[in-house]
């Protein structure tokens, strides 16, 4: 059984103020670890640290930043049978995922490591004998809490990037997968940080959360989950003045015309629903379908479902693992049996053994449904009629959230204009909703979050901007 520490200011620390927490394998309900977790005490400290390592960091050369995060990267490759290892024992990843989050992550710290010597600047020429500089600089303590369905590469995309534009950082991992912040300190104590710089705290919302937000050293927080906990963290951070970036909820649509290949779209749609057991926000849990083919979809894509195989974490073959907490299996049923009893049609799946859910295929579903609208977090998705691409787009249009979504259609000058109108931060033509890499503009709209994860747009997001003019000619001054 592994004991997993708290690291603050270069040093792994046992808890003095907080909890020694059993973290438990989703696999077998055995405990994987024992988590030490940050009470008031360490969390001081952890911020403490942060905040006297900023001077120093914020000054860092470029190059040492970015041989950093490639040492990081290169512990990371070099121990990846160890963060795969992590990710199944904790998160319940399947071994193909598993493995497909940790290359990720390396290609995050790498990224990251590019973008050290690309915190460009602007210069202006707008008034004779004046120059204009845009400085971009480093804001201080960046503060992040991370989920736990992808708890490495959604903790990475904030430590990595803050860090490379030199912010020092404190990071709260979910307080279901505590050991995979352990694994980006040690990649990070592998590449050579300077103590304090990143800083690690385990431990509940009300203790290293709200203080992490509310503290005055901390000048930013970015944070994954959802919508509810990102309203709350907006709320206490805007009377501060406090930046954020909120990557929030979705009930990401995938629109399917009857133009395009029907075995080709339920490939598509079955990865996007059911990756890591639909436990991703930007899983097509709507699939609305235009009624031409709407039929023979159904029937496909509920035999695809029904050939996916449900099994632990480690096996080789496994495409459908466990969910985090059994709890989200009694939220999904409800879900369901609300949806049947307005009409929809069950075409497979809708039960569970423990927290193992079946992949579920509902048909005929309305606006009228609480799935419809409501997350699931669960290998479910809801397939709905639309008699032609109109009627599509103001079905997934309706709808509070806007994070990812898709269009299948073979009409180019379909897709364009259509994507325009789509209410999301992301389209995928000819691809699925769950689409993502270390450099693009990641992020929602609506009730979906606020910023942008991702190279050059987490530079943006993790930077101030300060303008500084250079008189270099004499000029008339008004009086």
């Amino acid at each position: 059984m592994k004991e997993v520490k708290l690291y603050i200011n270069g040093q792994w620390k046992e808890t003095v103020s907080g909890e020694i927490k059993e973290d438990n394998n989703p696999s077998d309900n055995s405990v994987y670890a024992k988590v030490h977790m940050a009470g008031e005490q360490e969390v001081e400290e952890a911020l403490q640290a942060a905040y006297e390592a900023s001077e120093m960091w914020k000054n860092t050369p470029a190059t040492t930043r970015e041989k950093i995060l490639l040492k990081a990267a290169d512990w990371m490759e070099d121990n990846i049978q160890e963060v795969a290892d992590v990710l199944m024992g904790e998160s319940g990843s399947a071994r193909k995922k598993a493995f497909f989050e940790a290359g990720f992550a390396i290609d995050i710290f790498r990224a990251a490591a590019g973008e050290c010597r690309r915190v460009f600047g602007e210069v202006q020429h707008q008034n004779p004998g004046e120059m204009s500089i845009i400085h971009h600089l480093p804001l201080g303590v960046v503060a992040g809490i991370a989920p736990f369905n992808f708890p490495i590469v959604l903790a990475l995309k904030k430590v990595a990037f803050a860090i490379a534009a030199g912010n020092t950082f404190v990071l709260k991992p979910a307080s279901a997968t505590p050991v995979s912040g352990a694994i980006i300190a040690k990649a990070l104590e592998a590449g050579g940080l300077p103590a304090g710089v990143f800083n690690l705290v385990p431990g509940s919302g009300s203790t290293v959360g709200n203080k992490l937000i509310e503290d005055k050293r901390t000048a930013m927080v970015a944070f994954t989950g959802s919508t509810g906990v990102g309203r709350d963290i907006a709320e206490k951070a805007a009377p501060l003045f406090k930046k954020y970036t909120l990557e929030l909820g979705g009930k990401s649509p995938m629109i399917l015309l009857k133009d395009f290949d029907v075995d080709q779209a339920v490939k598509i749609a079955g990865f996007g629903a059911f990756f890591h057991q639909g436990q991703i926000c930007m899983c097509n849990s709507r699939i609305i379908v235009e009624e031409a083919i709407y039929d023979e979809f159904c029937e496909k894509l509920t035999a695809y479902a029904k050939k996916l195989k449900i099994g632990s974490a480690y096996e080789e073959d496994t495409d459908i693992g466990p969910l985090i907490d059994i709890k989200q299996c009694d939220f999904i049923d409800k879900q369901i049996q609300n949806a049947l009893d307005k009409g929809a049609r069950l075409m497979t799946g809708g039960k569970h053994e423990g927290n193992y859910y079946e992949p579920t295929v509902l048909a005929d579903v309305t606006n009228d449904m609480d799935i419809f609208f409501d997350e699931s977090f669960g290998p479910v998705t809801s397939v709905i009629k639309a008699k032609d691409a109109e009627e599509a787009l103001k079905i997934c249009n309706d709808n509070k959230y806007g994070l990812s979504s898709a269009l299948l259609t073979n009409d180019i000058s379909k897709a364009m204009e259509l994507s325009l109108r789509m209410e999301a931060g992301m389209v995928h033509i000819n691809g699925a909703t769950v689409n993502d890499n270390s450099t693009v503009a990641f992020g929602g709209v609506k009730d979906s979050g606020v910023g942008r994860e991702g190279g050059q747009y987490s530079i943006e997001e993790f930077t101030e901007k300060k303008w500084i003019t250079v008189q270099y000619k004499p000029f008339e001054l008004p009086f």
